[in-house]
């Protein structure tokens, strides 16, 4: 390879001097400038951002500029214009309409033909000046508030089971009522997040005709609150303040089944459990099954337990959040109570949000109350998901009433779909789709789970 060294290279004639043959490629050095080429009405962008710490920015024509107000307000002054001088600037983090950008020309020079500051305050706003002359100044030759950006919003489909996509606003719910596969198409980031509400089946009882069966506890009951900021009096104060970051797949969706109780169960032993759900790394316990002259099982919520072995004795009810979870995801059960002849009466079934109550002489327990999702979580669909409860949100989760001899007082179900308790053979099941526990002496069972996705979609 030869090189050359010199300092001025001038045509041997005429006023023209070519650098390079047709079709080839001439180029600078690595770190290199030119400078006397002049401007094509394009500026080299610097890609570190501007922060408002940096403010006040000094301009170089020929640059652009992000300016990131994220922390605050950013002033960029001009410099001195001459006639074709170019500055860009672009809104780098879509925050302008929140801290805006202050403009100022250099001394006597203007905007737009007015010696004063412009202010650039439009969300993903960009802008070129150019100078023209001392009449106008600097003039807005390009000005963009598309704000073209990539899919970051949540796209998806359910199939499955998958009972409805209800559309609330910037916001939709996969709601699903049974197994299922929520696919995501698109979206990316911190926009890509969703919450969710992951219920499991609730626990069962004893369907023969006796008192003194506890009631099922409730299934677990999972939810989170980070997506468009539902207000946490509107919605369970249970709910996890952190969603899931979603990425582009196909995340399989599974909802419990609520226990079926049994016709005769061994004593010392328990009614089953309900069935686990799950989402992606959320799943939600089953709820435990109620105890027959034994303890209630362990569970999502706790299995209410029954009648004790001696008068005014009883057995515990079987603890709730198990297997633990961060937030705690249902109650123990109350305790049942044997009394004197025909006067045994079983404990309530956990519930989500509240213990599930102790039998007492001639009457049994009530379940355990239950806990909610905010209406605005389905929209307008939201009288069709879950039940009435103490606050105005949609309960579920509610926990089973333990049941007793007549003629004691029957243990009332918990908010939630848990089932009210009822003898001889007379029980309330668990309300489906609601995780809730069955009524001692039910003839079905738990109520099946749900489980919902929420997520922002523009």
């Amino acid at each position: 390879m030869s090189k050359i060294e010199v300092n001025t290279v001038e045509p041997q004639c005429g006023t023209t001097l070519t650098l390079g043959a047709c079709g080839q490629t001439v180029a600078l050095g690595s770190g290199a400038s030119q400078t006397g080429f002049g401007r094509t009405g394009t500026v080299d962008w610097i890609t570190t951002p501007k922060v408002t710490g940096d403010s006040p920015v000094t301009a170089v024509t020929g640059k652009g500029y992000f300016l990131n107000t994220t922390a605050g307000t950013i002033t960029i002054n001009l410099p001195a214009g001459s006639a074709g001088d170019i500055i860009s600037m672009a809104d780098y983090a879509r925050t302008w309409d929140t801290y805006n950008v202050t403009v100022t020309p250099n001394g006597s020079e203007k905007i737009g033909g007015t010696n004063a500051s412009a202010t650039l305050s439009t969300e993903g706003q960009s802008v070129t000046f150019v100078y023209v002359d001392s009449t106008q100044g600097w003039l807005n030759i390009q000005d963009s508030t598309s704000n073209v950006m990539g899919s970051a919003y949540i796209t998806a489909t359910a199939s499955g089971a998958c009972n409805a996509i209800v559309t609330s606003g910037d916001y939709k719910t996969a709601i699903f009522k049974g197994p299922g596969t929520f696919c995501v198409s698109a979206g990316a980031g911190p926009l890509a997040t969703a919450d969710y509400l992951v219920v499991a089946g609730g626990g069962g009882s004893r369907s023969a005709p006796a008192g003194g069966n506890g009631g099922g506890g409730a299934g677990g009951f999972r939810l989170s609150n980070s997506v468009g900021g539902i207000p946490a009096p509107t919605t369970s104060p249970l709910a996890n303040p952190t969603g899931l970051t979603l990425s582009v797949q196909g995340y399989p969706i599974t909802v419990g089944a609520g226990a079926t109780n049994p016709p005769t169960i061994p004593c010392g032993g328990n009614a089953p459990n309900g069935s686990a759900s799950s989402f992606d790394t959320i799943p939600s316990a089953g709820g435990g099954g109620a105890g027959y002259v034994g303890v209630g099982a362990d569970g999502g919520s706790g299995g209410g337990g029954s009648q004790g072995p001696t008068p005014t004795s009883g057995y515990a009810g079987g603890a709730g959040d198990t297997p633990a979870t961060p937030i705690a995801q249902g109650y123990p059960g109350g305790a049942g109570y044997d009394g004197i002849s025909v006067t045994n009466n079983g404990g309530g079934g956990g519930g989500a949000a509240v213990i599930g109550s102790s039998a007492t002489p001639l009457v049994g327990g009530a379940g355990g109350t239950g806990s909610f999702i905010a209406c605005a979580m389905v929209g307008p669909t939201a009288p069709s998901y879950g039940t009435p409860g103490p606050a105005t949100g949609r309960y579920f989760a509610g926990g089973g009433g333990g049941s007793t001899d007549a003629p004691g007082t029957q243990g009332a179900g918990g908010a939630g779909g848990g089932g009210a308790s009822g003898h001889p053979g007379a029980g309330g099941n668990g309300t489906i789709n609601t995780g809730g526990g069955s009524g001692g002496g039910g003839p079905t069972g738990g109520g099946s789970g749900i489980v919902m996705i929420r997520y922002k979609f523009q």
